[in-house]
C-alpha cells in the first residue's frame, strides 16, 4: 500500500474515534511502539497527524511515515491519560517521545563492616559483606556527603587495609592536619574507632542538621556527667560540621527546598537542566541533551513529567523558565506523587530569577559542550540571547553597515560572527545600485533585500546566502531597524532585527529595537561581543568605500586624457596595478597593453609629461573581489 494510502485509511480510523480523553499508541510494522501521546478528545488529535503534513515539524513528519497502525486506550479524564501516558512511556520507551536518558544511575553509600570498618561513595551494590545506604539520584550529592563524613570524623581516605596495616607506616599529613585518626600508627583504638565510623553513618542518614542537633545533645550531657573528654570530642566534631556546613554558599534563603529548570536551544538539540536545593544548599546538578521540539510549553511539561517519573524527591517549590501547557494537570500529577501541595513558578525578579539564570546559563554551557563550542562562547551567546530575548542561541550573527562620502560611492558591508567569533569567508561587500545620493534607509532597505532575495535562491544549500541569520544587527538606531522590517515582512522571514547605537564617543552603548534601548552595561561579555560586531562591520564597510572611491577617482584621472574612456582605464590598471607605473611606462610599454593602440599610448605618456609629480601612486582592485 502506497504512504499516501496508507495514511488516508489510518485517517478514516482516527475519524471513527470517539470525542474522549485517552492515550493514542502509535505502531510501526512490525507492532512495536514508537509513539504514545495523551489527548483530551481522541478523534481530533490522532486526525490531525494523518491529514496534511506540512504543518507537521520535521519529527513528527519522520514519525507518521513509520507508523502502521494505532491503538488507544480510553480514560476517564484527562488527568488519568496523563497518568496512564507516563507510566506506558516509562514501560515501552518508545523511539519519537522525548525520553530523558538517565545514564547517572542511583549511588549507594557502601559501610564495609567491622573491625575498623569504612564508608564510600558506591554505583552499585556488589560486595555482600557491607551495608549500604540508599538508593540515591545523583552521585554528586552522595560523593560530597561521603567526602563530609570522613574529614569531620577523621575517618581514613587512603587505600590501605586494617589492622593488616596497622603500625606498618608513620602518620600521614592528614593525621596532622587533624583529617584521619590515623589507625595506621595506632592513634586510636578499635572501639573509638567503630563507634566514630557510626557516628559518621548517623551523620549522613540524618544530615548535617540533625547530626548537629544530637552532637550538641550529646556534649552537654557529657559536660553534666563530667566527663570532658568525650565533651571536648564532641565539640571538635560540632565545630567541624560548622567548619564544613559554612564552605558551601546559601544561594537561596526564602525557599529551602525547591529545584530549578532551564531549556537551552540550539538548532535541533536542547538542553534541559535542573539545579537542586536542599536546605538552602546546592545538592545536585543534572542535565539531559534531547531533541527540540516546536512547542516550547509543551516541550517542558513534557521533561518534567519524565524527569519526576524516574523515582525523583519533588520539593514544594519548582521554578522554571518559562511557561508549560497544562500548568494545572501538570501540578495535580506532582502534587499526587508528593503527596502534598507544590508550586510551580516561573519568577520575574529577584533571587528565584537570578537562579533560573543560573540554571539556563549552565543548560548553555553543557550544550556548548555538546555541540564543541568554547565556554567563552557558549556564556557570551547565553547572555546575548537573555538580554535581547531571542527565542534561540545567537549562534550565527549577521551585521551591516553603509558607508559614502556625501551621498557618492554608496556602499555597504556585511559581516558575519559564527559562535562569537568573526566568520570571515562569509562577509560580502554590495556597491549600492538603487539610486545615487545620500539615503541610509534606502540602501540598507535595498542591501536586505537583495540578501534575502539571494536566501530565497540558495536556501537549499545551508550556507552563506543560502542560511538565515539568527540574529541581524544594523549599525544605527530605531530608523534603521524599521527601514529593513518591512523587508523580512515581505520575505515572509521572522528574524531579529535590532540596532547597534554609539554614544557621543563613538562608543557602544545600546541596541534598540521597537522604539526602546537596552544599555549595555561595560563589562559585560555582552557589550564586548557588540562593540566588536559593531567596529568590524564600520572598518569592513569603510575599507570597501575607500577602495572604491580611490578607484573612482584613479579611473577618473586616466578618462582625463583624451582617447582613454573607463573601459581602457581598467585595462590599463589591470595591467599595470598602480597610477604610478603608468605614468612612467614607455610608450612601447603602453602600446603592447591589448585594446591599447600607439595614438594612446603617445596621448597617455604626453598627459603625464606634462602633469608631473602632480599624481599619487594609486593602488586600485578593479575586479572588487566579494562585491555584491
Amino acid at each position: 500500500m502506497e504512504a499516501s494510502e496508507k495514511r488516508r485509511a489510518l485517517r478514516e480510523k482516527a475519524m471513527r474515534l470517539p470525542l474522549s480523553p485517552g492515550v493514542y499508541l502509535m505502531k510501526n510494522k512490525s507492532g512495536k511502539i514508537i509513539y504514545i501521546g495523551k489527548a483530551k478528545a481522541l478523534k481530533n488529535r490522532v486526525s490531525q497527524y494523518f491529514g496534511s503534513q506540512t504543518n507537521h515539524p520535521p519529527k513528527v513528519r519522520k514519525m507518521v511515515e513509520h507508523v502502521d497502525d494505532f491503538d488507544y486506550i480510553l480514560t476517564d479524564s484527562e488527568f488519568e491519560a496523563l497518568v496512564l501516558e507516563c507510566s506506558l512511556i516509562k514501560q515501552n520507551q518508545p523511539k519519537y517521545n522525548i525520553l530523558l536518558k538517565d545514564d547517572k544511575g542511583y549511588s549507594y553509600v557502601k559501610i564495609t563492616p567491622n573491625p575498623w570498618g569504612n564508608i564510600s561513595a558506591a554505583f552499585r551494590r556488589d560486595d555482600e559483606n557491607a551495608s549500604y545506604l540508599g538508593p540515591y539520584t545523583g552521585n554528586y550529592s552522595v560523593t560530597a556527603a561521603v567526602e563530609q563524613a570522613k574529614e569531620i570524623f577523621h575517618l581514613p581516605t587512603c587505600a590501605k587495609v586494617f589492622p593488616r596495616d596497622i603500625g606498618k607506616d608513620r602518620p600521614c599529613l592528614n593525621y596532622f592536619l587533624k583529617r584521619c585518626s590515623a589507625p595506621c600508627a595506632g592513634k586510636i583504638s578499635q572501639a573509638d574507632y567503630e563507634e566514630t565510623l557510626e557516628a559518621a553513618v548517623e551523620f549522613i542518614k540524618g544530615g548535617s542538621k540533625s547530626a548537629l542537633r544530637e552532637m550538641e545533645k550529646e556534649m552537654q550531657q557529657a559536660a553534666e556527667a563530667l566527663d570532658f573528654e568525650r565533651a571536648a570530642k564532641l565539640r571538635d566534631r560540632i565545630r567541624a560540621v560548622q567548619r564544613i556546613s559554612n564552605r558551601q554558599k546559601v544561594v537561596t534563603s526564602q525557599n529551602r527546598q525547591q529545584d530549578v529548570f532551564a531549556l537551552s536551544l540550539q538548532n535541533d538539540k536542547a538542553c534541559l537542566a535542573v539545579l537542586c536545593f536542599r536546605e538552602g544548599l546546592l545538592c545536585g546538578t543534572e542535565h539531559f541533551i534531547v531533541d527540540v521540539e516546536d512547542d516550547l510549553p509543551q516541550m517542558r511539561q513534557t521533561l518534567l513529567l519524565r524527569f519526576y517519573a524516574m523515582e525523583r524527591d519533588i520539593p514544594p517549590k519548582i521554578l522554571l523558565d518559562g511557561p508549560v501547557e497544562e500548568p494545572e494537570l501538570l501540578l495535580r500529577f506532582l502534587e499526587e506523587r508528593r503527596g502534598k501541595k507544590t508550586e510551580l513558578t516561573v519568577p520575574q525578579k529577584g533571587e528565584s530569577l537570578h537562579l533560573v539564570q543560573m540554571c539556563h546559563s549552565n543548560a548553555s554551557q553543557k550544550l556548548g559542550d555538546y555541540f564543541g563550542r568554547k565556554g567563552t562562547q557558549t556564556t557570551v551567546l547565553d547572555e546575548l540571547q537573555q538580554m535581547l530575548h531571542l527565542p534561540k542561541l545567537p549562534e550565527y550573527i549577521e551585521a551591516y553597515d553603509i558607508s559614502h562620502t556625501a551621498g557618492a560611492d554608496n556602499v555597504a558591508g556585511m559581516v558575519v560572527f559564527k559562535n562569537a567569533r568573526p566568520l570571515k569567508s562569509a562577509y560580502r561587500k554590495f556597491a549600492i545600485k538603487g539610486f545615487s545620493g545620500q539615503d541610509d534607509y534606502g540602501s540598507m532597505r535595498e542591501v536586505l533585500s537583495r540578501r534575502f532575495n539571494r536566501y530565497a535562491e540558495e536556501q537549499g544549500s545551508g550556507e552563506g546566502f543560502g542560511r538565515l541569520p539568527d540574529l541581524i544587527l544594523l549599525d544605527g538606531g530605531t530608523g534603521q531597524v524599521n527601514a529593513v522590517l518591512p523587508v523580512l515582512e515581505a520575505f515572509g522571514l521572522d528574524v531579529p532585527v535590532f540596532g547597534m547605537v554609539k554614544d557621543n564617543k563613538h562608543r557602544t552603548r545600546a541596541v534598540t529595537a521597537g522604539g526602546e534601548e537596552i544599555e549595555i552595561k561595560d563589562g559585560r561579555r555582552v557589550f564586548t561581543l557588540i562593540s566588536t560586531i559593531q567596529e568590524e562591520v564600520h572598518r569592513f564597510s569603510i575599507a570597501f568605500h575607500k577602495q572604491k572611491h580611490t578607484s573612482r577617482a584613479v579611473s577618473t584621472t586616466l578618462t582625463d586624457i583624451p582617447g582613454i574612456g573607463e573601459k581602457k582605464a581598467k585595462l590599463l590598471l589591470k595591467h599595470f596595478k598602480t597610477i604610478g607605473k603608468i605614468k612612467t611606462a614607455q610608450e612601447a610599454e603602453l602600446a603592447a597593453v591589448p585594446g591599447i593602440s600607439r595614438r594612446d599610448a603617445q596621448q597617455i605618456a604626453a598627459h603625464f609629461k606634462s602633469n608631473h609629480g602632480v599624481i599619487g601612486d594609486y593602488k586600485t582592485n578593479p575586479t572588487q573581489e566579494g562585491a555584491e
